[in-house]
């Protein structure tokens, strides 16, 4: 049996009536998949951005339970569709890219909550500011791409309010309040193949 045709086997099997990924490790297909933010601006427009360069692995345990996410972002990689914003965002203002390129997420609890949805707790380090948060996990399934690779794919969002990793630069609007909101919503999109055991 080929490693292909193995992996396609048992690329998800259940688990206390749940559907999860098959045991090992996966890595993300950034190619097709998405990590992206949204803010506000003006109090009232949302603007989103992306980050293009990053990489993620995730570790699939026996017990689903005891399975790990480790995350890591390239922050130079910032687009919001203005080149003038992708330069402040990465400035000493915001990311201070020249100091700290990159923003990292480590895993330190997966909790079940429904039938395909799971909390992910884990500390988000920005900068130098390493904070816990929680991320909404919705797992989409395992399906077979038109050349045989089989793909899992999970949702996740949560909310964070930028300030608390030292991201604190704003300005004040002339009809009261300020020019970016301090809450900032992160949503992924994850496309991840299973990586074939030596």
């Amino acid at each position: 049996m080929s490693t292909t045709e193995a992996i396609t086997e048992s690329a998800s099997r259940t688990v206390a009536g749940r559907e999860v990924p098959a045991t090992g490790t996966w890595t993300v297909d950034t190619a097709h998949s998405a990590v992206e933010f949204v803010a506000r601006h003006l109090m009232v427009t949302k603007v989103r951005g992306r980050f293009a360069d990053y990489g993620a692995t995730i570790t699939i345990a026996d017990d689903p339970a005891a399975s790990s996410v480790d995350v890591t972002i390239q922050v130079g990689s910032v687009s919001t569709g203005d080149e003038g914003r992708d330069g402040h965002l990465g400035g000493p203002d915001f990311f201070d890219t020249a100091n700290y390129p990159t923003m990292t997420f480590r895993s330190t609890k997966v909790t079940p909550v429904g039938s395909d949805t799971w909390k992910v707790d884990g500390d988000l380090t920005v900068k130098d500011v390493t904070k816990p948060v929680v991320l909404d996990v919705e797992f989409g399934g395992v399906a077979t791409d038109p050349w045989g690779n089989q793909k899992a794919f999970f949702s996740a969002s949560t909310e964070v309010d930028r300030e608390e990793w030292g991201l604190t630069w704003n300005q004040p609007l002339a009809g009261g309040g300020v020019l970016i909101g301090k809450k900032a919503k992160i949503e992924l999109e994850i496309q991840a193949s299973q990586v074939a055991e030596p």
